[in-house]
């Protein structure tokens, strides 16, 4: 008699969920170019969609500081009062509480503010927003840029992130200072009141 042979061994499934990533890509073949282009158009749609958000924020943090300027302006104004009526301490408060709300101020409206590419287009370089199609225009090179940007989709995409990116974060960067900035101011400003 003969043994029956042995079934073959299973072979491993890897599904990717959310908790356990895929498979890990291939280092020796590299991704396509058309790929790389959607995987590109894709954080780029991305990342302007950040940058909305983060304009939406510093707009409410701009409306939250106005509505706490103005409670802290009403709830003082119909009273004879004076920062110079403080103690030290307290006027040394009020000042740093102030001066942090005017640094919130400043910081919110400087994450609003439209930001632009700090280099300039030339010709064989693609297109990747608007300043750079205004540039081209100007030169009478528009239709060659098109053509230019069509042969090399990536290249567009890759300067379009980097400088989206770099957008993205100033603006990030901008809104924490005011946030952090704006507590400071309302947590010092009352204390001032406090302490007297």
């Amino acid at each position: 008699m003969t043994a029956d042979p042995a079934p073959p061994a299973p072979t491993p499934t890897t599904t990717a969920t959310p908790d356990t990533p895929g498979p890990a890509p291939d280092p020796t073949r590299a991704p396509s170019s058309a790929y790389r282009a959607q995987v590109g158009e894709r954080l780029l749609g991305d990342l302007r969609t950040e940058i909305a958000r983060a304009d939406s924020k510093a707009a409410v943090l701009v409306a939250a500081l106005g509505i706490t300027a103005g409670v802290f302006s009403g709830l003082l104004a119909g009273r004879d009062w004076s920062p110079g009526s403080l103690s030290a301490t307290g006027a040394t408060l009020w000042w740093a509480g102030t001066a942090s709300l005017g640094l919130s101020l400043c910081a919110l409206l400087l994450a609003v503010l439209p930001r632009y590419r700090s280099g300039t287009w030339f010709r064989g370089q693609p297109l990747s927003y608007f300043g750079d199609i205004r540039r081209a225009a100007r030169a009478g090179l528009l239709d060659t840029a098109l053509t230019d940007t069509a042969a090399d989709p990536v290249a567009g995409l890759t300067a379009a992130l980097t400088e989206t990116s770099r957008i993205a974060w100033r603006k990030h960067q901008w809104i924490r200072t005011g946030l952090i900035a704006f507590c400071a101011g309302t947590l010092l400003l009352p204390a001032s009141l406090l302490i007297g």
